[in-house]
């Protein structure tokens, strides 16, 4: 009986930190992909079981940073149809991919986020919140294309896309609170169409989705509250030895 319910409570669990992650800053989907993955579900499978996580974690993080009305709506309608047309493309090339080719092309991309992570200026992304004016972003067209691609690598591999979001926002001029508030209402509002995508192939495991999203839930919860990343840095080089860890797993698995 034990067993039966091991794989969900280690998916709760993995929940619970990504979620957390995932609300902070971003990559706590390159923790619970490759978990999903070593509890069996096929790689195809898991990418699509991700959705109803990262959904049901976006809820309880949009509703925690709703509480601390930091929320810019006017920059989320406008960069979300661009997004959305992304989505639909991204699932689009993610439903037709083979299991071996995901699975190779995610740990070719957690690498690469890890080495990015490990680059990236601690803080560096963010404009200053002294009161300073913000910097001049790039022009509208820019961000326009780049929210399309976010939309299209949200559709296809999802894991990592906080990061890409959280360097458009910083390039539109918000802190790295405001970013985050932003990047969890993007996400909550293009997601149900990647997961209708993918559980209309058949790549969506119910049950171990919800016990994924309870977690998230929760972590997204608790991720809203510490918005202020305390203790990022410490964070991220944890995110970034377990995604290492995972990649190298992943490759040689596969």
């Amino acid at each position: 009986m034990f067993q039966t319910f091991l794989p969900f409570v280690a998916l709760f669990l993995t929940g619970l930190v990504a979620g957390t992650l995932n609300t902070l800053a971003g990559g706590g989907s390159l923790i619970s992909l490759p978990v999903m993955i070593f509890l069996g579900l096929p790689a195809t499978v898991a990418n699509g079981t991700l959705r109803l996580g990262i959904l049901i974690q976006n809820v309880g993080s949009v509703w925690g940073f709703g509480r601390q009305g930091v929320f810019e709506p006017t920059l989320v309608k406008r960069y979300l149809p661009p997004a959305l047309l992304g989505v639909v493309a991204g699932t689009a090339l993610g439903v037709r991919m083979g299991d071996l080719a995901f699975q190779r092309t995610l740990a070719v991309v957690m690498v690469l986020v890890a080495l990015w992570i490990v680059w990236r200026p601690p803080g560096g992304a963010a404009p200053s919140t002294d009161g300073a004016s913000p910097r001049r972003g790039p022009p509208p067209v820019l961000l326009y294309g780049g929210f399309f691609l976010v939309g299209a690598y949200g559709g296809f591999i999802q894991a990592g896309v906080g990061f890409l979001i959280l360097a458009l926002t910083s390039a539109a001029g918000l802190d790295l609170v405001k970013g985050n508030a932003m990047k969890v209402l993007l996400v909550l509002c293009f997601t149900p169409l990647a997961l209708v995508g993918y559980a209309v192939a058949g790549r969506v495991d119910w049950w171990m989705g919800l016990a994924l999203g309870t977690g998230s839930f929760l972590g997204g919860l608790m991720g809203a509250r510490l918005a202020v990343l305390r203790g990022h840095a410490w964070i991220r080089r944890v995110v970034t030895l377990v995604v290492v860890i995972f990649a190298l797993r992943l490759w040689l698995a596969s």
